[in-house]
């Protein structure tokens, strides 16, 4: 092997690395985004509650 077609090879590595490093970046800040957006659902759910008891306690006949 020369030294042009491992230099090439290389650059090829490096690239794909980068890439791949870019696509988990935005999925991890897209996950961060949906979490985010979650934890502000739940808390608004809460506040908008009338009755906190109800669902605490489950019924059952058999």
């Amino acid at each position: 092997m020369d030294i042009p077609e491992l230099s090439t090879a290389l650059a090829n590595v490096n690239l794909k690395n980068q890439v791949g490093i870019a696509v988990l970046d935005k999925a991890m800040e897209s996950s961060e985004a949906v979490g985010a957006s979650l934890i502000n659902m739940m808390d608004r759910s809460m506040e908008l509650s009338v009755n906190p008891d109800i669902g605490s306690n489950i019924d059952m006949l058999i």
